[in-house]
């Protein structure tokens, strides 16, 4: 399969993953693998679509990033509108191996479901 083909087949495969409710309390432990995810809000808008680097706990880390406001994306956007995961939010994630693969994913996700926040330096 070519690459753009496989990118789109990636994110087609994101978007029909169902959403997961942010936990009221701890944090998330379902994902130690790397990935590409979604967030979105209690009225179902996207709020930030994200990857992992390198993080040794990989999707689970990044996702406690924002859950803890340990992340630019928490202290630019979340806190600053008043956004607090653990109220009725949702993420949704796949796993993906390859990083650029993962690049490419969070790419064309980004630019498809565009989070409004985007290009406004928020």
């Amino acid at each position: 399969m070519n690459e753009p083909l496989e990118i789109l087949k990636l994110y087609e495969e994101l978007l029909k993953r169902p959403f997961i409710p942010f936990p009221k309390k701890g944090g998330i432990k379902e994902c130690q693998n790397q990935g590409v995810y979604i967030i979105a809000s209690p009225k179902n808008l996207v709020l930030h679509v994200g990857r992992t680097v390198k993080g040794m706990n990989g999707i689970n880390q990044r996702l406690n990033n924002h859950l803890r406001n340990q992340s630019s994306f928490s202290k630019k956007y979340l806190l600053p509108n008043e956004i607090n995961l653990r109220n009725g939010c949702f993420y949704k994630y796949l796993q993906v191996k390859n990083a650029r693969k993962r690049a490419l994913v969070e790419a064309l996700t980004s630019g498809l479901i565009c989070p409004k926040h985007i290009g406004t330096g928020k």
